[in-house]
């Protein structure tokens, strides 16, 4: 684990290291500052010497002025190196994510990885500083000052060492008993994120619906319990403080107790014993960090975890060792595929599947519910890959191709349409980056969406709020179908991608499809009889397997789950609910 998250420094190790390294510096001269008193009050003061007054005051401020300059660089280099860090972390996190299959993708909801994107690598950015600085500063501190303070009296120093096994122990204890409980409260952080996303991307239905009420006790649950978690977890490091007030007053009053003694006896100056009073003090002090210091790991150890989670998982897609870069048509066949999501699965998505649709071919698919009809569309541009048999592109197996080149030439407009927050132009450009205005209105008007682009007062620098939430369904459908067509690929696949447009709206699609993209292959997903009755073949899906492939005319002749879905729709005044 440690590894992985090293590996994103980077470019800061220049940083990481000059922070200690000016920890060092200033440490050192604060543990010089207590023997310079000792001497200014034993050979200055008490002899009422001016000359060694001023000369051991001046030094005295030199160095704590040159310690605080080491302490301000130290700070700031720790705070760019732990900065950078983030970063660092984020960038590699949603890298690793962008790779991601939709398998992978199905392993992690969207709210556990945005937490992992911000709360936890902000957990892990607090931690790195401290180490890099305090974890640092805190042992050399306390081993210097341990140094001058043997150097000083042996006897009086063996206070820290009788007192240092119980701080031990008690740390132990408290990182022990918490580290568990913020494992649980992070994962709880997931599902809080969850309710809120859900909640504000379906705001209007939770209003429509009149379901504020449920909602906020929904939010008031999850928060509550995060509440109680993190407090359990606050409470158990709560004894971190008096555990570490405990050692030091019972530290000073045995120091003070036998320094006085020793006084008295002459073993021991009156400027030794304040030496010796201020070295116990960087002493417990820096216990009392380097607790801090493992408080915060705790804390960060599960947030660590949860991020190398996600940068240790690998796309289970991935190209061959010499992909192909070419599609030479949109041909495509299926050969005995067999299609499960689960890697180890009894049951099959898909089972048994031939088919072989020719280049330039219209088809239209099918189904019921839950008869696989997009599982089916989704492994020709492998966002999932087939569990037994092969699917071909262009008379290539598409796992030899470079991904890249494969998706390029695989235009899917996917059952959930996507806008992103842009301008109409920037999210038609998604399609190609350098269309030109013109083609930009040729695609529009090909998916029937130039009309009401125009309409609007900015027309194509019209602003899309995230999800397209300010446009229809039906205008959002076709600003997709639009996107895709600028790929200007060898495959089109419309995954029930205008069951949000009035009839018209589509037959005039269908018909400039047809007659814009006679070379394109064309596989149309609908529930709707109507969108693919003119296809030049239907495939009808049923439980995971093709049930029948023909004409519209054909399948009314020979196939009853089409003829019941056709007349029932028929009925229902060609209703799009009824498949």
């Amino acid at each position: 684990m440690l590894r992985e998250l090293l590996k994103c420094i980077g470019q800061y190790k220049r940083d990481s290291l000059l922070s200690p390294v000016f920890v060092v510096l200033e440490v050192v001269l604060e543990v010089l500052i207590p023997f310079l008193m000792a001497y200014l009050i034993d050979y200055g003061i008490e002899l009422g010497d001016l000359s060694m007054i001023i000369s051991l005051g001046s030094a005295l401020i030199l160095t704590a002025l040159i310690s605080l300059v080491f302490g301000v660089l130290s700070g700031h280099y720790a705070a760019r190196a732990s900065a950078g860090y983030a970063r660092n972390l984020r960038k590699k996190m949603f890298e690793s994510v962008q790779d991601f299959s939709f398998y992978n993708l199905d392993k992690f909801s969207s709210a556990s990885l945005v937490t992992r994107l911000t709360t936890d690598v902000t957990n892990i950015q607090n931690a790195y500083q401290m180490i890099i600085r305090v974890a640092v500063r805190s042992p050399i501190m306390l081993f210097f000052s341990l140094l001058m303070s043997f150097s000083i009296n042996r006897k009086l120093s063996l206070v820290f060492l009788g007192i240092a096994p119980f701080l031990v122990l008690g740390l132990y204890l408290i990182i022990k008993n918490a580290h568990p409980i913020f494992r649980t409260v992070f994962k709880t952080y997931d599902k809080l994120n969850n309710v809120v996303q859900e909640n504000l991307r379906g705001i209007r239905v939770v209003k429509s619906f009149v379901r504020e009420d449920y909602e906020k006790e929904k939010f008031h649950a999850v928060s509550e319990n995060i509440f109680r978690n993190f407090s359990k977890a606050e409470k158990i490091l709560a004894f971190n403080g008096p555990l570490m007030q405990f050692s030091m007053y019972v530290s000073m009053l045995l120091i003070s107790w036998f320094g006085a003694k020793m006084i008295v006896s002459a073993t021991l100056t009156t400027g030794q014993l304040v030496s010796f009073i201020s070295y116990s003090a960087q002493i417990l002090m820096s216990l009392m960090m380097l607790s801090m210091v493992f408080v915060m790991i705790a804390i960060s150890r599960a947030s660590a975890e949860r991020i190398v989670e996600v940068l240790r998982e690998k796309s289970d897609l991935s190209n061959c060792e010499e992909p192909v870069l070419t599609v030479k048509n949109g041909e495509i066949r299926f050969e005995e595929v067999s299609f499960s999501y689960a890697k180890k699965a009894d049951s099959y998505s898909l089972k048994g599947i031939n088919l072989t649709i020719k280049a330039g071919e219209t088809v239209g698919i099918i189904g019921g519910t839950g008869s696989s009809k997009t599982t089916l569309v989704q492994l020709i541009p492998r966002l999932y890959d087939v569990t037994e048999g092969a699917v071909y592109l262009g008379g290539v197996d598409v796992r030899k191709y470079d991904l890249r080149v494969l998706r390029e030439q695989v235009a899917v407009v996917l059952q959930k349409n996507e806008l992103f927050s842009g301008t109409i132009k920037e999210n038609l450009r998604w399609g190609n980056k350098e269309a030109s205005e013109e083609e930009l209105i040729q695609v529009c008007q090909l998916a029937q969406a130039d009309e009401f682009i125009k309409s609007f007062p900015e027309g194509y620098d019209t602003y899309l709020e995230q999800g397209g939430t300010n446009v229809s369904g039906g205008q959002k459908q076709r600003l997709c179908i639009a996107r895709a067509l600028l790929k200007k690929p060898k495959v089109l696949i419309l995954d029930d991608s205008t069951s949000a447009v009035d009839t018209k709206t589509d037959a005039l699609l269908r018909q400039g499809l047809r007659q814009s993209l006679p070379e394109t292959t064309k596989l149309i997903i609908a529930q709707r009889v109507a969108s693919i009755r003119e296809a030049d073949r239907i495939v009808v899906m049923h439980e995971g397997q093709i049930a029948a492939v023909g004409t519209h005319e054909e399948l009314l002749q020979t196939n009853q789950i089409y003829q019941e879905v056709y007349y029932s729709q028929q009925k229902g005044g060609d209703s799009p609910d009824v498949a």
